[in-house]
């Protein structure tokens, strides 16, 4: 049992005290993900996305060293605004930011781990990060993936960021025993695009369906999230065979300048929005949206089986 403390906003322990569903969302799409105010704006659209279903929304980061759930407008402005400067926090960073006392921005796996200190079981993001295209010599795996195999909290998600190599992504999950789910779609959606030729062996078709799989998981003793693939909305969809273009000059943009690390997907992310004139950041907005929406069904469906 962890004895870190953890901040709420009122709101979420509102929620937590009468047994209401809560979603977890993650604040890198914040400071790292979009540029000012366009970051702000969408923050709190996917709150409000979140609440029109029924849930709480809790974004989560850490504030001048408080592992923080739920923002209040101070804190999203101080992740927004660029006015500070703010760390991108996975799993290895938690312990050395909240000691200093600085703020970050928790990335997937860094959300997951607040998620489920604070008891939340559903989570909202865009798209997970995977294994690196070229990993057989840089070996360059994202933390989201073993934390998914670890980390009590259903992820929705429109899939692993296509920039990934999404066969070996799979591959990986499957080794570490994380359900792949497909939400009304038998294929793995590949952010952008609603299909990736990756075909998924198990789909549920309600919000329900899903809330009873993470119920029965979890009562087992089976320990280790679940990524719930949800695809982008048709009509913003840029197809696959359009997108791949973008995708490899983005990478070898990124090899070009020699970036590396944890900073390969936002500089990806942002020569995307160039190359593709925009349209992939409207895509990008779209989907999260999306799975702000799904998220927040199955977290009603999931506290109303909990609660039974």
């Amino acid at each position: 049992m962890t004895s870190l403390p953890l901040f709420y906003s009122d709101e979420v322990q509102d929620a937590r005290a009468t047994g209401k569903a809560i979603v977890a969302l993650e604040s890198t799409i914040i400071s790292h993900g979009l540029p000012y105010p366009e970051n702000k704006e969408t923050a709190r659209s996917l709150e409000a996305i979140i609440r029109a279903e029924g849930a709480v929304p809790a974004t989560i980061a850490i504030i001048e060293g408080r592992l923080t759930i739920g923002l209040s407008e101070r804190e999203l402005h101080l992740l927004a605004s660029g006015e500070v400067p703010v760390t991108k926090v996975s799993r290895r960073d938690i312990a050395s930011v909240i000691a200093k006392g600085q703020t970050g921005a928790t990335t997937v796996a860094a959300t997951m781990i607040a998620a489920e200190l604070a008891g939340i079981a559903v989570f909202a993001t865009g798209g997970i990060g995977g294994v690196h295209r070229g990993a057989q010599q840089s070996f360059d795996i994202s933390a989201d993936l073993p934390e998914l195999g670890r980390t009590n909290v259903a992820v929705v998600s429109a899939g692993p960021k296509a920039i990934l190599d999404l066969a070996l992504t799979m591959e990986y999950l499957e080794t570490a025993g994380v359900p792949v789910i497909g939400f009304q779609t038998d294929e793995l959606p590949a952010f952008w695009s609603r299909r990736s030729g990756i075909p998924l062996i198990d789909q549920v078709t309600t919000p329900e369906e899903m809330a009873e799989i993470m119920k029965v998981k979890w009562q087992a003793g089976l320990d280790g999230g679940i990524l719930v693939a949800n695809p982008v909305p048709q009509a913003h969809e840029i197809p696959a065979d359009e997108i791949a273009t973008a995708i490899e000059a983005a990478l070898a943009a990124a090899d070009a300048e020699g970036v590396s690390g944890k900073d390969v997907t936002p500089f990806v992310l942002s020569q995307m929005r160039d190359l593709t004139n925009g349209k992939s950041l409207i895509t990008n907005q779209a989907l999260v949206s999306h799975n702000a929406k799904i998220a927040a069904q199955i977290a009603v469906a999931y506290a109303a089986q909990t609660k039974a």
